[in-house]
């Protein structure tokens, strides 16, 4: 028991104690001596008490702390124990599943309904001292739990946060007030009137599903249990991550696909720049200075950008006259971090050929966009497709969205040679 408690119970007993003995009109001399110890005792346990709070909410602080992230550590114990090569076997055979890979599914159903096996997204994670056909893995947990999946992706990387819904949509509040400071005029005079605080909300909807189907042989059924997860979480993480790049980037907010940061730039106010001019660090360097003016990045180290391979070649070998340096060893010395990729930007096209560059930078704590995915991935059965060469067809749906938060943070770049 703490002791600020004990010392509280006493308190209550003293006080019954004294009120029976004031109640008497004529007290002896023992209950006279009795009243002043009592109330001795008692002057003396409300200093103890409150020494008692101050020792003990420091405990509780601790004991807080460790609470919070107890479930997680938990979780992720339980998640270095989840094989995909029982769920596989438990689609292909009928195999009953056991130990902690159980335990996950059991969870997992419990949250919501699947007409297969759910899988943790947790279990698609790229481990360190993996191999695909030999060796022992020895899985090591060390991503960030928001981008346990995707850490290698170009969304990640450009600073895109990962929320996973349980059930519903997800909105995020933006403030777009313009409410300012001012002084007031004169000695009795007001300060400027009043603006509204307004906001915007930046939804995430359970609205696009995205799949993907694997074939599994016969062969690499019977082959080892280990061989068999590590291709099935590598074939899965590539292409759904592929899929999702693209879509954060290029989805065109029809055909099922997500409305991603080009289509909906109008929309969501992101600032577009028609380039038209080589690609050089004075280009890149006035846009930083816009995030700047905006409050929105300190300095260009705050920076993001997304290029085209093709980019970097233009300016590694655009040289400064009379020097051996080039446009790209001065942009790469003062910019955050640059990410290029052939999958998340359409190839070049025109003449002289242009492409499209992305600034993205976290104001605030803020990711510049978010990546929803609700629940678990499903993963269905498909036995009768290839039944002929005695193969299995697995599907893995699951459900996505992306959204903005600060237009400012995102500036899209037009035409860049």
């Amino acid at each position: 028991m703490l002791d600020s408690v004990k010392i509280s119970r006493r308190q209550s007993e003293i006080r019954q104690e004294l009120a029976e003995l004031v109640g008497k009109e004529s007290p002896t001399e023992d209950e006279t001596r009795s009243m002043e110890s009592l109330d001795t005792e008692y002057r003396n346990n409300e200093t103890r008490y409150r020494a008692a709070l101050i020792a003990e909410d420091e405990e509780r602080r601790e004991a807080g702390e460790e609470l919070e992230t107890r479930s997680e550590k938990e979780w992720a114990e339980v998640m270095a124990g989840f094989e995909m090569r029982q769920v596989v076997l438990a689609l292909d055979e009928g195999a009953k599943l056991s130990g902690q890979t159980e335990e996950v599914v059991t969870e997992l159903r419990g949250a919501g309904g699947y007409r297969g096996l759910p899988v943790p997204w947790e279990a698609l994670e790229i481990r360190a001292g993996e191999t695909v056909a030999a060796g022992t893995p020895d899985p090591i947990r060390t991503a960030p739990i928001i981008e346990r999946l995707f850490a290698g992706s170009v969304a990640a990387q450009m600073g895109g946060s990962m929320v996973n819904v349980g059930v519903g949509a997800m909105e995020y509040p933006v403030a777009t007030s313009a409410v300012s400071a001012g002084w007031a005029a004169s000695e009795t005079g007001n300060v400027p009137g009043t603006s509204a605080y307004t906001t915007v909300d930046r939804p995430l909807k359970p609205d696009h599903n995205l799949g993907v189907q694997m074939k599994i042989t016969r062969k690499a059924l019977k082959q080892s249990g280990t061989a068999l997860e590590q291709a099935v979480r590598r074939d899965m993480n590539g292409a759904i991550e592929e899929a999702l790049d693209k879509a954060v980037f290029q989805g065109s907010g029809s055909a099922g696909e997500p409305t991603g940061l080009f289509a909906g730039a109008a929309t969501w106010g992101i600032v577009e720049v028609d380039v038209d001019a080589a690609a050089n660090w004075a280009v890149f360097r006035s846009q930083t200075v816009q995030f700047m003016i905006q409050n929105a990045a300190a300095g260009p180290s705050a920076v993001r950008l997304l290029m085209r391979p093709e980019i970097w070649d233009g300016m590694d070998g655009d040289l400064v006259s009379g020097t051996a340096v080039s446009e790209w060893d001065r942009m790469s010395e003062k910019i955050g971090s640059v990410v290029m990729s052939s999958n998340a930007l359409e190839a070049p096209s025109g003449d002289p050929a242009v492409s499209k560059c992305v600034l993205t930078t976290n104001a605030g704590g803020v990711a510049p966009f978010y990546v929803g995915t609700w629940g678990a991935i499903d993963l269905i059965r498909d036995p009768y497709s290839d039944a002929q060469s005695g193969g299995l067809r697995l599907t893995a749906l699951t459900t996505m969205d992306v959204t903005i938060s600060r237009a400012v943070q995102t500036r899209i770049l037009n035409g860049v040679q």
